[in-house]
């Protein structure tokens, strides 16, 4: 296929024109890029913003993330969602420190190595703060790229994306490698989007060949998602007197070691979930009551979740792995989860019942 001419100079123009002034951008730190660049793996930037902002506030260097306790990490994560970009973010702070006196080392390679650090973001990070000549392809650029040359091949495939890495890297200049790399993402997300591009407001739009065909908005191809399989969730939220009751989850698989109120995953009905939770305090909690029904999509499985109301009028220990909480205790220390969103208003607010030890 016959290369495109020149994309660099209308791009870094209408970059300078266009681009958002991003917090990151207008103070562009290695690890204040590589903070936004994690956070923004799985999170649309409206969302993001206010989140940054507050992880920046509380943990404004890479020191402060690795000495920061997990449930403060937690605190600040909650509402984002795959926790395990946090948990990734603290290890990698943690070896910089080790290893590069606490920051980021300026070599693709040593940036790549650390946990949670993929492709993209070593080249986002070390082009856009350290000048360095390497690509930074994500979403956003395989489809510009995909529609510039009008190619319906599979961009999943590990193959199609090295060849479309090196038409990127074709067009880098090597003095501007991050400005381009962040005029390409930003492309992408203002005006090359997915469905429904704006060509008319695409710097671009004289060359595109996915434009000269009539249908830039086909492109990328890829494949279609499979369903994610529904996974029906028990959710028990229990009041005593202490508190609600909070439990802990497991170190692995999904929400790993944050708080919820305890679930079952499977389908309970009042008198079996009644039994679950007699076991589970060690003592019958009365009958319970329909708390509503809610859903969270995870990557890969739904949750399908049905509540059920349980109130104590005495006092309890907490079960093993498990805490009674607050309002205030959701508030500031103890991570829930969005998944459980539906109900948090009701634990934040309802009146606790009085009891009897």
């Amino acid at each position: 296929m016959p290369e495109l001419a020149p994309i660099a100079p209308p791009l870094l123009a209408w970059f300078h024109e266009n681009g958002r002034k991003l917090p990151f951008r207008q103070h562009p730190t290695p690890y204040r890029v590589w903070v936004s660049e994690i956070m923004l793996q799985q999170t649309r930037m409206t969302a993001a913003l206010p989140y940054y902002e507050r992880f920046m506030a509380a943990l404004p260097t890479v020191a402060d993330l690795a000495a920061c306790e997990e449930e403060q990490l937690f605190k600040l994560w909650e509402g984002l969602g795959y926790y395990s970009r946090a948990r990734n973010l603290q290890k990698a702070a943690r070896l910089v420190c080790e290893r590069y006196g606490g920051e980021l080392p300026d070599d693709w390679e040593a940036l790549r190595a650390l946990p949670g650090v993929g492709d993209y973001t070593a080249g986002a990070v070390a082009s856009i703060c350290f000048g360095k000549a390497v690509p930074a392809v994500d979403g956003n650029v395989l489809r510009v790229f995909a529609r510039l040359y009008n190619d319906d091949s599979d961009i999943t495939r590990p193959a199609v994306k090295r060849a479309f890495t090196q038409r990127v890297m074709a067009h880098q200049p090597p003095d501007a490698s991050g400005p381009y790399n962040e005029a390409l993402m930003e492309l992408g997300a203002l005006v090359c989007i997915p469905g429904n591009p704006d060509c008319a407001a695409c710097p671009l739009a004289h060359i595109c060949r996915g434009r000269a065909a009539g249908n830039p908005g086909r492109l990328p191809c890829k494949p279609p998602k499979k369903p994610r399989p529904a996974q029906p969730v028990t959710v028990a939220l229990i009041a005593g007197p202490d508190g609600w009751l909070l439990q802990r989850r497991g170190e692995g698989g999904l929400l790993a070691g944050l708080w919820q109120p305890p679930l079952w995953d499977t389908a309970l009905d009042e008198a079996a979930l009644r039994e679950a939770v007699a076991r589970l305090l060690g003592a019958d909690p009365g009958p319970g009551a329909p708390a509503g029904q809610a859903k969270h999509i995870f990557s890969h499985v739904e949750w399908q979740m049905t509540g059920w109301r349980f109130t104590l009028t005495r006092r309890l220990p907490a079960p093993e792995g498990c805490v009674w909480a607050i309002a205030a205790d959701l508030a500031d220390t103890r991570p829930l989860p969005g998944a459980f969103k539906a109900w948090r208003r009701v634990m934040e607010t309802e009146k606790l019942p009085a009891g009897t030890l």
